[in-house]
């Protein structure tokens, strides 16, 4: 009798642990997240959410690949070789008002970092100061299509100070040497670029500071993903909650967490003040209660309104804010 409930027990014990572990012996889901750009200090909250295991635990096995602009990382995410994408939102939206199947589920930078800048020895401290000026700019992309608002905005002329066309690198170039006194860029970004490059302090005038607030930075989806796998949506966007919360928190680890994956991304002291400046970033007044992510659909929609009327948008396709951001698969 003994030996029989000894045999019970242990057949009890086998069927307890055959129903108690699937879910360790289950395979993560693979995903890829494509950046907009190379690495910098504006995508280190996702590897610093890597490394302490906040998309393992959500049973994802996480690959951040770099990118070669939002609108190719667009590209990719609609025509489903990355899972999802981190890329400038207002790019996705063009895109997506013109058939691409994407759609963003959660804002990280709700605040402009379109800035711009030169060298504190330049003393452009306000937008007055660029009176007399050369500004250096790429015609054509995001910042130069936003240039005549805050003109606008500010009540600078076109008259009143000098242009100068380039791409990205020859803008900064055009700094560095003299050329032109300030450019256009993001402030967690040129910004930093330009610091490293000379080891001399940049002075940054914000878009946002005198009310051009376009939205920035997100992560956007594939339509397909969001209806057939929206668990994992949901648990991609959870992992990546905690990942800017802690990074907000822990600015050094996300950093160290960065370089130790992207040995060559930046240097340490300036990619840490750039993570600080992107942080920053990431609340309006109206979300500073909010976790990450939750973006103001007033702001989205005041977003809306300036590509229609500066960046080159069809108003007849303008469509209402829901129909490019979701907030339905956030924590």
């Amino acid at each position: 009798m003994k030996r029989r409930s000894l045999m019970n027990l242990a057949i009890v014990a086998t069927l307890a642990a055959a129903f108690s572990t699937p879910s360790l012996a289950q395979p993560k889901d693979k995903v890829v997240l494509m950046l907009n750009w190379y690495v910098y200090s504006e995508h280190a909250p996702f590897f610093l959410g890597k490394e302490k295991g906040f998309y393992d635990a959500e049973g994802i096995d996480l690959e951040i690949q770099e990118g070669r602009g939002s609108g190719v990382t667009v590209q990719a995410v609609a025509a489903g070789s990355a899972t999802f994408g981190y890329v400038d939102v207002p790019t996705m939206i063009k895109a997506a008002s013109k058939g691409a199947p994407v759609r963003a589920v959660g804002v990280a930078l709700q605040v402009s970092p379109m800035s711009a800048m030169g060298f504190a020895d330049k003393n452009i401290k306000t937008a007055k100061d660029i009176v007399g000026k050369t500004v250096a700019m790429t015609p054509g992309d995001s910042l130069s299509q936003i240039w005549p608002l805050f003109l606008k905005k500010t009540g600078l002329q076109e008259g009143q100070f000098k242009t100068g066309s380039g791409d990205a690198q020859t803008k900064l170039n055009a700094v560095i040497n003299g050329q032109a006194d300030l450019l256009l860029g993001y402030v967690m970004d040129q910004n930093i670029k330009l610091q490293d490059a000379t080891k001399k302090p940049v002075q940054v005038v914000r878009f946002a500071d005198y009310g051009v607030n376009l939205i920035s930075s997100g992560i956007v989806a594939n339509k397909d993903t969001l209806a057939s796998k929206g668990d994992l949506v949901k648990r991609f966007m959870r992992a990546s909650t905690r990942s800017l919360e802690e990074a907000e928190k822990n600015p050094e680890a996300a950093v160290d967490a960065t370089l130790k994956a992207q040995p060559k991304s930046g240097q340490r002291d300036t990619m840490l003040v750039g993570l600080k400046l992107t942080t920053d970033l990431y609340h309006t007044d109206e979300t500073k209660s909010q976790r990450p992510f939750r973006v103001s659909m007033k702001n989205v929609n005041d977003s809306l309104d300036m590509l229609v009327q500066y960046g080159g948008m069809d108003v007849a396709t303008r469509g209402k804010a829901e129909d490019y951001v979701t907030l339905d698969y956030l924590p």
